[in-house]
């Protein structure tokens, strides 16, 4: 029997619940999780079926707290959601399963004692924002994505739960597609520089922006939510963390280490205006002073990890 536990409590003593985990972060942290918990104590759900995998909608509140009951879960990461390109082709949609769903993943939490995690996004801040961003500024985001993620971290405050967040940059992994996001390009761009020798990108070469690379992310979540709930501030809802700003032309550079015969043209879309919402870098102290967060991946040593490990797969 699977024991039960209090708000506010540091370490999960029943099941863990990972919502959207076939995503791009939910696909990475499933494994880690059942490295650290076990493969019985962590329960992976997703809108899509895959062996490891069981189906849950996170619009249907019932089943939500159906499953966190019968599970006995007492941890839940929710990642399910669309990103920021996706969810301004269908705003509406967007703010469903961004905001309504996570309303119904907090209320499982709340009735059953679980503390959660919810991520938030670099797509909070708004062209209002420094260029350098700080922990606490206005949030004035630009796309309904950004819109959806400010909403998230304010009820990280306000739902009475132990309830944590990070502001992600633009995430790099080999290990999972990337899912619709402004920042693919950064995902995308390796693969086409390996299967053909050229990528045609979609923001300006100019173009800086906070990225990290997957391993980093992984870590900073599970870091996160190891810490005391007393050491942490009302930033829990959406800490800033850094790994590292770059240019588009400079991932190219940095491509070229390994291919020198591969190109790059640069069209910019609909996507350069979200980017140029965007802050260039991320200011994280307060993330690195409440909970120790430190980045181990710069540009470079992203980029071998991901021609090494794409040219395995």
């Amino acid at each position: 029997m699977v024991s039960s536990m209090s708000v506010f409590m540091d370490r999960p003593t029943g099941r863990v619940l990972v919502t959207g985990a076939l995503g791009q972060i939910g696909t990475e942290l499933v494994e880690e999780l059942r490295q650290k918990y076990g493969y019985e104590a962590v329960i992976a759900t997703d809108i899509r079926k895959a062996e490891g995998c069981q189906i849950l909608d996170v619009m249907d509140k019932k089943a939500i707290n159906t499953l966190v009951v019968e599970q006995e879960i007492t941890e839940i990461y929710h990642l399910a959601a669309l990103l920021s390109a996706t969810g301004e082709r269908n705003p509406e949609l967007c703010w469903n399963i961004n905001v309504v769903g996570l309303e119904n993943v907090i209320a499982a939490a709340k009735e059953n004692n679980a503390r959660l995690f919810s991520p938030s996004s670099i797509a909070v801040f708004g062209p209002d924002c420094p260029k350098i961003a700080p922990q606490k500024t206005p949030l004035n985001p630009t796309t309904v994505y950004g819109k959806t993620k400010v909403v998230g971290e304010q009820l990280a405050l306000t739902s009475g739960i132990d309830m944590r967040g990070i502001r992600y940059p633009g995430l790099i992994s080999y290990k999972a597609p990337a899912g619709g996001g402004t920042t693919d390009y950064a995902v995308e761009i390796f693969h086409n520089a390996l299967e053909n020798g050229h990528y045609e990108c979609f923001v300006r070469e100019d173009t800086k922006l906070p990225m990290m690379y997957m391993d980093d992310a992984i870590r900073a979540t599970i870091e996160l939510m190891d810490v005391p709930f007393d050491k942490l501030s009302e930033s829990r809802g959406g800490y800033n963390i850094a790994g590292c700003s770059f240019t588009a032309r400079e991932l190219v550079t940095s491509i070229q280490r390994h291919l020198p015969d591969f190109t790059c043209s640069f069209h910019p879309d609909i996507r350069q205006k979200y980017a140029d919402s965007w802050p260039d870098e991320i200011e994280d102290t307060v993330a690195s002073d409440e909970w120790g967060w430190s980045p181990r991946f710069d540009l470079d040593r992203i980029v071998d990890e991901m021609i090494t490990n794409l040219k395995k797969k």
